[in-house]
């Protein structure tokens, strides 16, 4: 029995549906016919509202839920303006369909700024449509009627109907325009703004079928791909036979793979690799047949690749002249040669795993001609677009059925694990669900790019950074920058400082990178963030204070597309000071400090401060974390977004203090949980969060709260030890006494 919700035979003929075309703002209430509505489905397949006989209105989650909340954020949006109960609201997953529902993806923070208008105008162009129905069906104006808990009231009389009773009347009303509605104040909300809890949260906790690993379909086999530890390595030889012996394996093939899968042109991660996949009757049986296989793997250039030489070459580069210029403002070398006080450090940062909790998966069944997907991906329709092109079928005959996530993180964003489950489902022609190991995922992840940074910048007397220079060195691809390996040439502090210099140099690399929660900004912020700190105290200066002159008195600086709000920014790192009780840091016992950082990325303003122990061995604490952050004027879901800003900073913490994966002969050598550590609970700590509202549109929560917890820690470290950790993960030997 397959985990997705077959929409049309489950919704009742009477039902109503509001739906929204891929421009996202032309919408229409459907329903079947008047001549046929005995007989006949909901005859509509894009539609966000079903409103039934009952009352109860299901809500269509358009988005992908990897764990953001998305699945029950979305929805309170349409719930709010359709003026309904949100106990009467049952929610849906929607199959990827971009022609009802427009771009569907989880990623960027962009949930929030991209849904906030117009999916309360969904909301709001249905209540209006329940609101002519009920007019017509009392002879007055629209205007004499007005909403409250699902019912339609007619004001002079007190009369009611429910939306249940007005579903088929809905049938013959015009849809207005939803720029011409008016949208409810604030004060008048009461689903946006309430606490409420994921909407799946009781399967999850209860283990019911529910993600992607679960899925099950009729005649279902299992497989398992084997791919070469150097990335992109064909298939030089495979004796089979082996695998076959292991009882319920029903077949083992070579898949050649796309020559250019590792980074096709035009997508986000990889495409299908060369490999061994070999398919059972059980997960287990496949899993065993994959180990008795004996394959020869062909030289491939990547093989001479490794993280001791990646670290090599960016020093021989930084002895050179930088390979190019990103940005130079004022003249740095002068303001260096005359500043009072100078700091010259090198920076690094390692290539991390997302190491999401649920290995990649995917189940897939092709059949006459027509491929049906189940998969939790972040990004459905690239992954449509990719299996077409490999299979060589039409987009058109795929359907894809996005499956919650166990976590995300933007290694869902890729489609590989797709491409291989739907190329295997084909040759073997029976259902098959695709299951990769934890040492699959770890070996071939698109991996958050490490780099380097070689850095140099000036104070004056009055404590005033006034140069900063950073040559870059970080990793290519062709003839660009790897996949979220650059960075901007407004990167903080540009703007800020009079006198600035970013070169860049690249390394030429065969390893898969891609974006990785708050992509840069979860390297850069540690690098620009800390050596800020450096600088604040080699001018003599209280850190924060530092930071705040460093902002200066406007509200905001740069212009579009690069304007940055330090007016916003000042406010929370002014708020977290208090927060943190920073001006009595120096209380604390020897071996303790607090540590301030602050960030914008994804349109969020974030400050945080730190509060570690550090002991003579070397042993890191973190006590607790504060975080104050300003992401505009509503909260849609405080429950949501306090777990996500502290779900973001404990995954901040874990990076900073284990998560590395070190390359060595073009393959990488971590491969599960034992040598790729990540938070334990015991480390955990509490993390206070505060939102300033402000009077800006509504921005995501799912990243940018991750970036300046890095630095904060570090800082920190600084704080209570006196040691500068300038490379990550943090270990005890750079701290020890």
């Amino acid at each position: 029995m397959t985990l997705h919700s077959k929409i049309l035979p489950e919704a009742n003929r009477r039902e109503v549906l509001a739906s929204v075309s891929a421009a996202g703002l032309t919408l229409a209430f459907t329903v079947a016919p008047k001549a046929n509505a005995q007989t006949a489905g909901v005859g509509a397949l894009n539609a966000f509202v079903r409103v039934a006989p009952d009352g109860m209105v299901t809500i269509m989650a358009k988005n992908p839920e990897v764990g953001q909340g998305i699945k029950t954020m979305l929805p309170m949006l349409i719930a709010e303006e359709l003026d309904v109960p949100w106990e009467k609201v049952r929610v849906e997953q929607a199959d990827n369909d971009p022609k009802a529902f427009g771009r569907q993806f989880a990623g960027g923070s962009m949930a929030t700024p991209l849904h906030w208008d117009e999916l309360r105008r969904v909301g709001a162009v249905a209540r209006a449509m329940l609101i002519q129905a009920a007019a017509t069906a009392w002879n007055c104006g629209p205007a004499d009627c007005a909403t409250d808990s699902g019912n339609v009231i007619h004001k002079p009389s007190g009369k009611k109907r429910t939306y249940g009773s007005l579903a088929l009347a809905c049938a013959n009303i015009t849809p207005p325009d939803p720029k011409s509605l008016t949208l409810k104040d604030a004060k008048a909300y009461r689903i946006i703004g309430k606490a409420t809890p994921q909407y799946d949260v009781a399967k999850i906790v209860t283990g019911a079928p529910l993600f992607g690993i679960d899925v099950q379909r009729p005649g279902m086999l299992y497989a398992t791909y084997a791919k070469a530890g150097v990335f992109g390595a064909k298939v030089a030889s495979a004796d089979l036979e082996a695998a076959k012996t292991v009882k319920g394996v029903r077949k083992a093939f070579v898949v050649e793979g796309d020559p250019n899968g590792l980074f096709p042109a035009g997508q986000l991660g990889q495409g299908l690799l060369p490999g061994v996949a070999v398919v059972a009757d059980t997960w287990w049986a496949a899993k065993k047949g994959r180990d008795k296989l004996k394959v020869k793997w062909a030289d491939h250039p990547t093989s001479s690749q490794s993280t001791k030489g990646f670290a090599e070459q960016a020093a021989q580069l930084h002895a050179g002249k930088p390979q190019k210029n990103a940005r130079n403002d004022g003249d740095v070398d002068a303001a260096l040669k005359g500043a009072a006080k100078t700091v010259e450090a090198a920076y690094a940062y390692p290539f991390i795993s997302h190491a999401t909790l649920e290995p990649q998966n995917c189940t897939a069944e092709f059949k006459d001609g027509k491929l049906e997907i189940w998969a939790p991906t972040q990004n459905p329709e690239p992954g449509r677009q990719l299996t077409a092109r490999t299979l060589g079928i039409k987009p058109e005959d795929i359907t894809i059925h996005m499956i919650r996530g166990g976590g995300g993180f933007g290694r869902r964003l890729a489609n590989d694990y797709m491409v291989e489950a739907a190329w295997i489902a084909r040759e073997t022609g029976a259902p098959v669900k695709l299951l990769w190991t934890r040492e699959d995922d770890m070996a071939h992840d698109q991996y958050r790019p490490g780099g380097f940074h070689f850095l140099k910048g000036g104070v004056d007397a009055q404590g005033n950074l006034i140069a900063l220079q950073d040559h870059f060195v970080t990793y290519q691809v062709g003839q660009g920058v790897a996949p979220s390996a650059g960075m901007a040439a407004n990167e903080y502090p540009a703007g800020f400082v009079p006198n600035v210099r970013y070169d860049t140099s690249m390394i030429p690399i065969g390893i898969p990178t891609g974006p990785l929660r708050a992509p840069g900004s979860n390297a850069l912020a540690f690098v620009f963030q800390s050596f800020i700190d450096e600088m604040a105290h080699a001018a003599g200066q209280d850190p924060l204070a530092f930071q705040l002159k460093l902002l200066g008195d406007k509200d905001v600086v740069g212009n579009p597309p690069s304007r940055y709000g330090a007016g916003r920014m000042r406010a929370v790192l002014t708020a977290v000071g208090e927060m943190s009780g920073w001006a009595d840091r120096g209380k604390l016992p020897k071996g303790e400090g607090l540590g301030v950082a602050h960030y914008y990325s994804h349109q969020g303003y974030f400050a945080e401060v730190a509060h570690v122990a550090v002991a003579t061995d070397g042993a890191v604490k973190v006590k607790k974390v504060w975080v104050a952050c300003d992401v505009g004027s509503t909260i849609i879901n405080p429950h949501g977004a306090i777990n996500q800003v502290q779900g973001s900073v404990l995954d901040g913490l874990s990076a900073a203090l284990h998560q590395s994966i070190t390359i060595e002969n073009g393959a990488v050598k971590e491969r599960n949980f034992t040598d790729y550590r990540l938070l334990r609970m015991s480390e955990s700590c509490p993390v206070e969060v505060k939102f300033l509202k402000t009077d800006f549109p509504p921005t995501g929560l799912g990243e940018p709260a991750l970036p300046p917890a890095i630095p904060a820690l570090a800082n920190a470290i600084f704080a209570a030890s006196g040691k500068r950790v300038r490379s990550l993960p943090i270990t005890k030997d750079m701290l020890k006494a």
